[in-house]
């Protein structure tokens, strides 16, 4: 093995770190907020749907052949 050091890898590896941090502070700082969208119009008339989890007849069958 060469006991000569190389100073062009040592370059490349420090080179290598520092982008790494600093891609790294990047990511973590450089998030900005999104703008808050502005609200619909109260004269558009909205889906009242309802959304989300319901509890059907099938969801509580499933349920019971939890229980057991």
């Amino acid at each position: 093995m060469s006991t000569e050091r190389n100073p062009q890898r040592r370059r490349f590896l420090k080179t290598l770190g520092l982008g790494t941090v600093a891609a790294g502070a990047a990511a973590g700082l450089g998030q900005v907020p999104l703008v808050q969208a502005e609200s619909a119009p109260p004269d558009t008339v909205r889906d009242e749907t309802p959304r989300g989890y319901r509890e059907t007849a099938h969801i509580r069958a499933y349920y019971a052949t939890l229980r057991d």
